[in-house]
This record gives C-alpha cells, sequence and structure tokens, in this order.
C-alpha cells in the first residue's frame, strides 16, 4: 500500500500505525508505570527510617550511623522520588497521546498526531527517569543499611554483605534493562 504524502515518514498515522502496533508501546509504558510505584513506595519506607539518633543492631556505639548519613538518606530518596515522578508523568503523557490517536470516538480535532522521534525520545526519557531513580535509591538503602546494622566504616560483617548484595543485584538489573531499553529503542 502506498504511503500518503500528506502524513511525514516519522509520524504516527491511521493509515500506517495500526492499535496493535502501538498497544505494544502502552503496555510497556504501563509496565514502567508500575514499577515506578512499587519503588515509590519503597522511597516513602525509606523516608520513615530517617529518624535521628537511631541505635544500630551493632553493639559498639560508636557503629551507630550519625546525622549526616540521615540527612544522606533523606535527600537521596527525595531525588529518587523526583525521577521517578519524572518518568511516570512523561509515560503517562505518550500513553494518552498514543489513546487519542487510536482513538475511534474522538475528533479529529482532538486526534493526536504523533512524532515518532518524539515518541522514542519521551520513551527514552521515561526509562532514563526510571534508572536515575533506580541509582538513587540504591543510593538511600545504602544509607538505611548504615542506620540499621551499623556504618561500613566498623567493618560490620552483615552490614557490608548487604551493600554487596544489593549493589551486585541492583547494578545487574540495571544493566539488563538498560540493554533491553537501548535494543527496543534501536529496533
Amino acid at each position: 500500500m502506498p504511503r500518503s504524502e500528506s502524513y511525514p515518514r516519522e509520524s504516527f498515522s491511521p493509515q500506517r500505525t495500526t492499535t496493535s502496533t502501538t498497544s505494544v508501546h502502552v503496555t510497556a509504558l504501563d509496565g514502567l508505570v508500575n514499577v515506578n510505584s512499587l519503588f515509590t513506595i519503597a522511597v516513602f519506607v525509606g523516608l520513615s527510617l530517617t529518624t535521628p539518633g537511631q541505635h544500630s543492631l551493632e553493639n559498639p556505639s560508636a557503629c551507630d550511623a550519625g546525622i549526616d548519613v540521615a540527612e544522606k538518606l533523606l535527600v537521596f530518596e527525595v531525588v529518587s522520588f523526583s525521577f521517578f515522578l519524572f518518568s511516570s508523568l512523561v509515560a503517562q503523557g505518550l500513553k494518552l497521546a498514543i489513546n487519542l490517536l487510536n482513538s475511534k470516538d474522538v475528533d479529529e480535532i482532538f486526534r493526536a498526531h504523533i512524532n515518532l522521534k518524539v515518541l522514542r525520545f519521551g520513551m527514552l526519557a521515561s526509562a532514563i527517569g526510571s534508572v536515575m531513580g533506580c541509582l538513587f535509591l540504591m543510593l538511600s538503602m545504602v544509607n538505611v543499611i548504615q542506620i540499621r546494622l551499623g556504618m561500613l566504616s566498623c567493618g560490620s560483617k552483615s552490614a557490608v554483605h548487604a551493600v554487596v548484595a544489593l549493589v551486585v543485584l541492583m547494578t545487574s538489573a540495571i544493566i539488563v534493562y538498560i540493554s533491553t531499553a537501548v535494543y527496543s529503542f534501536l529496533h
């Protein structure tokens, strides 16, 4: 079927894009929003642990985290929440535009015209926001571990093991996520 000259090559049009094609985008954006929601819950759990003067589970009080660790935890949690909120709002905006594009009940005035480059850039921005949120969430969790299990500088074995497990698993998951996002972006 020849392409209509009234639509540029990069834009979605009713002739080029079917509902099933863009439903993949909507499903991916739904998944991103759902994961961001779960991570946002983790942010609020971390915020509940920022009470000053908490004693760690280690016996020597010299291993207790100071107020500076609680401050870093709070800052990392807020930055993480900001990235997750950014990512979710961009994804929701893209979903709205795609759904308006596919809607049969909407007048031509309200029909969305989405440039493919804008869609890809929006999905990339949403993915980057989610990755950055995960990195800051990981940093905040390191501080939670130090508050609850003792400072890493004290050599608490349980704290070191928890941090190593957290960093290895989170880094591996982020690498897999970035790889699949780049693959889907390029193909």
